[in-house]
């Protein structure tokens, strides 16, 4: 483990954003309402004939998955007082969600979609209530053993990265979708100190543009990163010399990549929480992120136990399956 730290049962906290998405469908195409002409002053309203609403947001959806694998996550986020039905469901799934902060004026974030016959889409998101996370405190809500910091409202981020160099909590640190609205200074400071820090391969080369370092200069600010690559798989690399590279677990379809990542996140931590290996919580990871990717929503994934091993022995070998079923509850 990088810098030392080791955090099976460890109790751990998920800060990010908390969010709903209402998806609906216009049976027609957008572009054949458009008048060139009349952009300027346009004003149109499309009757749609589907709406689904889906739980979401960052750390709902990292929380969800860490519930579902018995780490028995804390979720730290700030909601509207619309939050109730949510928050039922997380708790249903092993989320703690004690440290959900209800705004009393906002509403939860939400964004809200419309997609033609052409997948064209017109959306907004309102961030509501998540602007009041930066009022929450994580001293007190418990001492952590690991504090994942996923996107949210950047101060919040930013506060609860310095709360937990402070208070030595270990930490991770997931910039990711705010990497376009932090500047360099305020990303150095994010990841500064962090014991790991998750990302995709894109997003890791935006933030070394970003913040002027090279990666051994993240390296020396960080204990570990931990880089997914898509269909290629995950590639971990530590301050310590580890280097590991793991394949992606093979997919039987793939219907939605929306929170793919946020799955693999939640495999691997809970992973680590049940004391696997690096290597064995980035292979559970890859499970759980193609589970996501095989089911249309975030949340609407479920765990097999046997099925999932079988699927890691047939991906990964017999060992591998062995020593995560081992390790999972239940």
């Amino acid at each position: 483990m990088p810098r030392q730290f080791d955090i099976t049962g460890a109790r751990l906290a998920v800060c990010g954003s908390i969010a709903t998405d209402h998806l609906m469908h216009f049976p027609g195409r957008f572009a054949e309402q458009l008048m060139a002409e009349q952009l300027h002053r346009l004003s149109l309203s499309f009757l749609a004939d589907d709406l689904v609403v889906r739980r979401g947001g960052i750390g709902g959806n990292i929380a969800f998955g860490l519930g579902v694998l018995g780490a028995e996550p804390m979720l730290i986020g700030a909601v509207g007082d619309d939050f109730a039905d949510y928050g039922a469901w997380l708790r249903r799934n092993g989320v703690d969600t004690t440290g959900v902060h209800v705004s009393e004026v906002a509403h939860t974030a939400r964004f809200v979609c419309t997609t033609d016959e052409d997948n064209c889409q017109i959306g907004t998101f309102y961030a509501g209530a998540m602007a009041e996370a930066r009022n929450i405190e994580l001293a007190p809500l418990g001492v952590f053993g690991l504090v994942l910091i996923s996107p949210d409202d950047p101060a919040a981020m930013l506060r609860h990265a310095e709360e937990c160099r402070q208070r030595e909590y270990p930490f991770a640190v997931d910039p990711s979708q705010q990497l376009a609205r932090m500047d360099g200074e305020q990303v150095r400071a994010f990841i500064d100190g962090a014991d790991l820090l998750f990302s995709n391969d894109y997003e890791f080369d935006l933030l070394l543009r970003k913040t002027g370092w090279s990666e051994d200069e993240v390296l020396s600010r960080v204990g570990m990163r931990i880089t997914t690559l898509g269909e290629k798989g995950v590639e971990l690399v530590g301050a310590d010399g580890t280097f590991l590279h793991v394949p992606a677990a093979p997919e039987t379809t793939k219907y939605d990549p929306t929170g793919v990542g946020d799955g693999f996140r939640a495999g691997f931590l809970a992973g680590l929480r049940h004391g696997l290996s690096l290597e064995r919580a980035a292979q559970l990871g890859s499970l759980i992120a193609v589970l996501v990717l095989e089911t249309i929503g975030t949340q609407e994934w479920t765990f097999d136990r046997a099925h999932a091993l079988g699927r890691i022995r047939r991906a990964y070998g017999d060992d591998a399956a062995d020593d995560i079923g081992a390790a999972l509850p239940g």
